[in-house]
């Protein structure tokens, strides 16, 4: 079991450099890390005024923060030679499935390209130790079967954004056979795979729980597109903490696998229909919902994740359950709305997390 006292042992100065560090992920990984006493390096676009990022104020603990599009592979190279990372954790991305059918040149030029630009980069510097690249769960092809998917499974992409990271997962293993299976880099790149996340401080438009939690706030209708979906449901702390585990054990030469590729996914409980998790929040917070028909963009129907080889190779495990995850994310949203301070609530959910 992780404690701060063992975490702080290694990640403490550790330098790292966070791509997409003013996302919804980052923002928690940041804080994270913070905490821990790491010399954070964020790269990514400008934050939305109403992101956890600004309502955090994680910026003036971050040591330095370069606001650039990730395509920019000149200011990347430069900006990642300056600060001279050990550890690399990539989520800059467009990583929306909706947004990604009304923009798919920039949803496959972001995630594609800026990966593509990330690994250039990687190539020519020899002080970086340990890196780990964010995908999805929605990477895989999916079947008509009611399973698990693992990690050797086949890849699909039925729309824009999964596609885009399945062209980053072909990418990332082009590159470690290519050009780090025999270098320093050997077993020290890898991506990882989480389900839907939920946590405090996401706001994003068109995702479960920030929508539910709008609707409270504000006493609008809130509209369900697909409630008979089922998703792999989880916090953001589950996976966070996944990616944490694996870099350090990258960093000390403890992964020696044959799959680079990692499932953080939640336990089997967790896999629940989008109208079951209006129902539970219902029976905490009222509001008022529709159901819609007729959704022209497809989504897949069912989507869960075998997660058996983190838990055995990296001793993970998923601790908060889905009642635990949405108890989180609400209280999160009460305590932040009675002016208590962000990034305080965070570090509290995160120490609450460890000792689990």
């Amino acid at each position: 079991m992780d404690s701060i006292k063992n975490l702080k042992n290694f990640w403490s100065s550790k330098k790292v450099f966070i791509t997409g560090h003013t996302g919804f992920k980052g923002s928690w990984l940041s804080i994270i890390l913070n905490s821990l006493n790491s010399e954070i390096h964020g790269y990514s676009l400008k934050p939305q005024k109403n992101s956890l990022y600004n309502k955090s104020k994680i910026e003036k603990k971050i040591s330095s923060s370069t606001y650039a599009n990730i395509n920019d592979r000149i200011k990347l190279k430069n900006t990642i030679f300056s600060c001279k990372p050990e550890i690399i954790f990539h989520l800059a991305a467009q990583p929306l499935v909706l947004e990604s059918y009304k923009k798919p040149f920039e949803t496959f030029n972001t995630n594609i390209s800026g990966t593509l630009n990330l690994l250039e980069c990687i190539r020519e510097f020899s002080f970086i130790k340990s890196v780990v690249i964010i995908t999805t769960d929605k990477v895989y092809k999916i079947d008509k079967k009611n399973k698990s998917y693992k990690e050797t499974d086949e890849l699909g992409g039925l729309d824009p954004y999964s596609s885009s990271k399945v062209g980053v997962e072909i990418l990332v293993n082009s590159y470690i056979e290519s050009y780090f299976r025999h270098s320093n880099l050997k077993n020290k790149i890898s991506t990882a795979r989480a389900g839907n996340v939920i946590g405090g401080g996401d706001f994003s438009d068109n995702r479960l729980l920030p929508d539910i939690i709008n609707s409270i706030n504000k006493g609008t209708n809130l509209v369900i597109r697909n409630p008979n979906h089922i998703r792999p449901w989880q916090h953001v702390l589950d996976p966070l903490m996944g990616y944490l585990t694996l870099a350090e054990k990258q960093y000390k030469n403890k992964i020696n696998v044959k799959e680079h590729s990692w499932n953080f996914g939640p336990n089997k409980n967790s896999f629940k229909k989008v109208i079951d998790i209006i129902k539970y929040v219902k029976k905490l917070k009222n509001f008022k919902y529709t159901l819609k028909k007729n959704n022209k963009f497809k989504e897949t129907n069912i989507l869960k994740l075998n997660s058996i080889k983190a838990k055995q190779k990296l001793k993970w495990v998923s601790k908060w359950n889905l009642n635990q995850s949405l108890d989180n994310t609400i209280d999160w949203n009460t305590l932040v709305n009675k002016g208590l301070n962000v990034k305080d609530v965070c570090e509290k959910q995160f120490l609450m997390h460890l000792k689990k």
